[in-house]
C-alpha cells in the first residue's frame, strides 16, 4: 500500500511539473537554472561535467522553453565581457554576439528572456531593460553606416591654425576621396568679447614697455653700464628681427599660399618671389634716399668751395686732397654716418614691423577661444621682443635732426599698431573669414613683403653693419664685448624662433 501511494505521488508530481512553464534557462557551473512562473530561479538539472559553452534550453515537451528563429539562439546569452568598450556575449550556437547596451566597467554576466521583434533579437538585462543583440556581421554593417553618417554631418573635423587663421579638414569628405577636403566657409562661433578687449590693453602696455624702455634707458647717466645694456638690447633686437623675418613672416606667408582654400598655385615660388621683392624695395628706398642726401651734400659743399675760391687771390694748392663722395657723407650726415642707425634705416625697419604687426592684431582677435589664450601669450612676448629691437635702434639716433619728440613719435606708432589691428578685428569679428581666397592673398602678400623688408634691415643694416662692415662697433671690439654681443644676438634668434611654434 505504501509503495502504491509513493508511486501515485511521484506521478502527480511529474504531471504537475510538465504543466509548469520555465523560461530564461542558464548555467551556474554544473547546474542548470530556469525561471519559474513566480520569477524565482529554480535548479532543474545537475551535470556531472560542465555543460557546453552555451546554454541549451530544456526539451519543449517538458519545459515549454522559448526559442528564436534562424540562428538557433537560446533564451539567454551568457559569458558577457567588455571588449574595446563593447559588450560581447556567447549565444546558443557558440558564436559571439554584441549587445547594444551602455558599456560599464563590469557588464552583467548574461542577458536572459531573449526574444525577437521581426528580424531583430532582443534580450532582457538584469535591471529589466530590453537590449538589442547583434551578430558579428550585423554589428559591422551598423557601425560602418554610423561612421558614414557622422562624416556626412561634419563630425570628425580636424581644426588647427595656420598663422592664427583657423583651417579645418574633414567635412564633406566623400567615400571615394583619399584626402580630407578643407572647410573654407565662414565659421560662426561665440567669441569672448570682454576677454579680447582686456587683452588689447595688455598688448598695448607690453609693446610700450618694450619700445620705450631702451629710449629712456639711453637718457640715464649710467655711463659704461648703460652702454653695455644698450648694446645687449641692440644685438638681441637684431636676432629678433632676423628670426621674425625667417621663422614668422616667411613661414606664415608660405602657409598662406599653401592653403588648400586658395587652390594649387601655378607658380610654386610665389612666396620667395614676393620676399625678394620686399628685399629689393627696402634696398631701393635706402639707396635712392642716400644718393639724394649725398648729392645735396655735394652741391652744398661745392657752392661753399666756389665762394672761397673767388675770395682767394692766390692759386689753389692742387696737391690738397679733393673731396670725395664718402667725405661729403661723413661731413654732412649725422654723426652715425652711413654705417649704422641712420634715420632712414630705422624708418624702413619700422615700416616692415608695422605691416605685419597690424596683421598680428587682426589674426589674434579672430582666433577661436580654445586657441586664444595660447596665441595671446605668444603675441605678448613677440611684441615685447620686437619693441626692444626697434627701441634700441631708435635710442641710438643722434644729432639735432632727431630730437626726442621724433623718437617718441616713432615708438608710439609701434606701440599702437597691434592694438589697432585688434580693434579692427573686433569690428569684423563675425564677418572675417581667414580662409577666403582674397583674404589669403592679402595676408600672404603683406607677410612676404614684410619678411623681405626685415631681412634687408636685419641682415644688412643691423647685423652686417655692426659686425663686418668698416666702422661697425664690433668689427675690432675687444673679445669680451664680442662674446656678450654674440650671445645676445643668438639669444634673440633662439627665443623668437621658439615662439614660432605657436604663432
Amino acid at each position: 500500500m505504501i509503495l502504491i501511494r509513493s508511486i501515485l505521488l511521484l506521478a502527480f508530481a511529474l504531471l504537475a511539473r510538465c504543466q509548469i512553464t520555465y523560461t530564461g534557462c542558464h548555467n551556474h557551473s554544473t547546474v542548470e537554472y530556469c525561471y519559474g512562473p513566480d520569477g524565482e530561479e529554480t535548479p532543474l538539472t545537475t551535470y556531472s561535467t560542465p555543460p557546453p559553452a552555451t546554454l541549451t534550453s530544456a526539451p519543449d515537451s517538458i519545459f515549454n522553453a522559448v526559442t528564436t528563429t534562424g540562428s538557433g539562439q537560446t533564451t539567454a546569452v551568457t559569458r558577457c565581457v567588455l571588449q574595446d568598450s563593447e559588450i560581447v556575449c556567447i549565444n546558443g550556437n557558440g558564436e559571439e554576439v554584441f549587445v547594444e547596451a551602455s558599456a560599464t566597467a563590469e557588464p552583467p554576466s548574461q542577458y536572459t528572456g531573449c526574444h525577437t521583434h521581426g528580424e531583430e533579437q532582443f534580450c532582457i538585462a538584469p535591471d529589466g531593460e530590453e537590449v538589442l543583440v547583434l551578430s558579428l556581421e550585423d554589428h559591422s554593417d551598423e557601425h560602418e553606416g554610423h561612421d558614414d553618417a557622422e562624416e556626412g554631418e561634419g563630425g570628425g573635423e580636424n581644426c588647427h591654425f595656420h598663422a592664427g587663421v583657423e583651417h579645418c579638414v574633414g567635412a564633406g569628405e566623400s567615400e571615394s576621396s583619399t584626402e580630407s577636403s578643407p572647410t573654407c566657409n565662414l565659421r560662426k562661433r561665440d567669441y569672448d568679447i570682454p576677454l579680447r578687449v582686456g587683452t588689447l590693453f595688455a598688448v598695448l602696455v607690453t609693446s610700450s614697455i618694450g619700445v620705450f624702455g631702451p629710449i629712456f634707458l639711453n637718457q640715464l647717466p649710467f655711463g659704461t653700464v648703460g652702454g653695455i645694456a644698450l648694446l645687449i638690447m641692440k644685438q638681441f633686437g637684431t636676432g629678433v628681427i632676423v628670426s621674425t623675418a625667417f621663422v614668422h613672416l616667411y613661414t606664415h606667408a608660405s602657409l598662406m599660399f599653401a592653403n588648400e582654400c586658395l587652390g594649387r598655385l601655378s607658380y610654386e615660388a610665389t612666396t620667395s618671389a614676393i620676399v625678394m621683392a620686399g628685399i629689393f624695395l627696402a634696398f631701393l628706398v635706402e639707396y635712392v634716399s642716400h644718393r639724394i642726401v649725398l648729392l645735396r651734400a655735394q652741391s652744398s659743399d661745392g657752392s661753399a668751395a666756389s665762394q672761397t675760391a673767388d675770395r682767394e687771390t692766390s692759386s689753389p694748392d692742387k696737391t690738397a686732397p679733393q673731396p670725395t663722395l664718402a667725405t661729403f657723407a661723413d661731413h654732412h650726415l649725422p654723426s652715425s654716418g652711413l654705417n649704422q642707425n641712420t634715420y632712414l634705416s630705422v624708418l624702413v625697419m619700422e615700416a616692415g614691423i608695422i605691416f605685419h604687426s597690424i596683421l598680428i592684431g587682426l589674426t589674434l582677435v579672430v582666433a577661436g577661444d580654445s586657441y586664444y589664450i595660447t596665441l595671446f601669450i605668444v603675441i605678448v612676448f613677440h611684441q615685447f621682443f620686437e619693441g626692444i629691437a626697434l627701441g634700441s635702434r631708435i635710442a641710438l639716433l643722434s644729432g639735432s635732426r632727431h630730437p626726442m619728440i621724433h623718437k617718441l613719435l616713432m615708438a608710439t606708432a609701434f606701440a599702437l599698431i597691434t592694438p589697432l589691428g585688434m580693434a579692427i578685428g573686433l569690428g569684423v569679428l563675425n564677418h572675417f573669414n581667414g580662409n577666403d581666397p582674397s583674404t589669403i592673398v592679402a595676408i600672404g602678400t603683406l607677410d612676404a613683403l614684410s619678411a623681405g623688408i626685415l631681412l634687408w634691415v636685419g641682415v644688412v643694416e643691423m647685423w652686417a653693419r655692426d659686425w663686418v662692415i668698416a666702422g661697425g662697433e664690433l668689427v675690432d671690439a675687444r673679445l669680451g664685448k664680442v662674446l656678450y654681443a654674440g650671445l645676445s644676438l643668438v639669444s634673440g634668434m633662439v627665443l623668437m624662433g621658439v615662439l614660432g611654434k605657436w604663432a
